[in-house]
This record gives C-alpha cells, structure tokens and sequence, in this order.
C-alpha cells in the first residue's frame, strides 16, 4: 500500500533538489529542439531506471540495524546539503543532435543523456536514502519518480519561463535547507535511538 505522506514529502524533497540539476537544463534544450513528447518519454524512462535503482539500494540499507541506518542517512542527507550549498552553476552539456526527429532517435538521445548525467546524482543518493529512511521502496519510488517527471516536464516545455521567474540559488538554498533538516533529524533519531 502506498503512503501518500511519504510519497508527498519524497516528492517535495526530490523536485526542490532536482530543479536546479544539470538534467533541467538538459531536458530544456532537448525540448526546444525536438518534439516534446519524444524527449519526455526517453527521459522518463532513464529517470524510472535510476529511481528502480536507488529504492533497491535504500531496500539493502534496511537490512542494518535502524541507528546505523539513521546516522548514514543524516550523514549523507547533511552531505547532499554541502553539495547543493556548495556547487557551482553548471554548464550546459553539449548535446548532439540527431539527423532526423523519428521517435526512436529522440527518445533514445533523452534516454541515453539522463542515463549518463543522473547515475551516482545527488537525486539518485537521496532517493536511496529516504528508501533506507522509510522502509517503504513503493511510496519513495513513485514519489522520486513523479518528482522527476514533473521537473523534466517542466524543463522540456516551460523551463525557462520558470527559471526566469524563480531563482535558481532560492530553490538550491530551499533544497540544502530541507536536507539539513532531514540529515539533523535523522542523526538526532539515531542518537536518541
């Protein structure tokens, strides 16, 4: 049975962290130049693949015991803060561009780009963290992955409107802020057992 609170709050956490990340760009610059919903269905499928992968990763967490747990995901959810607080604006990543718009072309161009870029990604790391957290792989997978698809979503067809009304280092700094809260609570809760 799936949590919505869970899902809720794994979707909030993973959309603030994920807004500012390489692959909005990426998905934007896709979007303008190939047919939406081609670039949308290969990049959903590379973001269900690597959120298939870190709720199976968190799932092995699970198996130590809960204060082990809760200090690495602190740590790690503290850590993600640094990096989000930390990191410079990325460049675009140069994008090749296929010789013609067919789907397979496109799609897989998404696919293979978000299949790169997003392995070992902060999302990815935190995703495997609120699955080892909550010890519920549905809800933490369908609440990272609607989180992905909303913000490639937004980043194919109205990233940069949206980029121009929110900025940027106030979404990173909100998302730093909510992982220095989860980190904080966890380590107090493997401290406090």
């Amino acid at each position: 049975m799936v949590s919505i609170t869970v899902s809720a709050l794994v979707f909030g956490v993973v959309f603030l962290a994920e807004l500012p990340d390489k692959t909005a760009l990426a998905g934007l610059v896709l979007g303008t130049r190939y047919r939406a919903s081609y670039v949308f269905a290969g990049v959903a499928a590379a973001f269900a693949l690597h959120v298939t992968l870190a709720v199976a990763a968190g799932s092995v967490l699970t198996l130590l015991p809960r204060q082990v747990v809760h200090a690495l995901t602190g740590v790690l959810f503290l850590g993600g803060a640094v990096v989000l607080l930390r990191g410079k604006g990325e460049g675009d990543e140069e994008i090749r561009r296929p010789e013609n718009q067919t789907f397979a072309k496109v799609a897989g161009a998404g696919f293979m780009l978000i299949l790169v870029a997003e392995f070992g990604d902060l999302t990815q790391i935190m995703t495997a963290n609120l699955a080892a957290r909550y010890d519920d792989p549905l809800s933490v997978g369908l609440g990272a992955v609607l989180a992905l698809w909303a913000v490639a979503g937004l980043g194919i067809v109205g990233g940069k409107a949206l980029m121009r009304r929110v900025p940027l280092p106030l979404i990173t700094r909100i998302a730093a802020l909510l992982m220095l809260g989860l980190g904080a609570w966890s380590l107090w809760e493997a401290v406090a057992g």
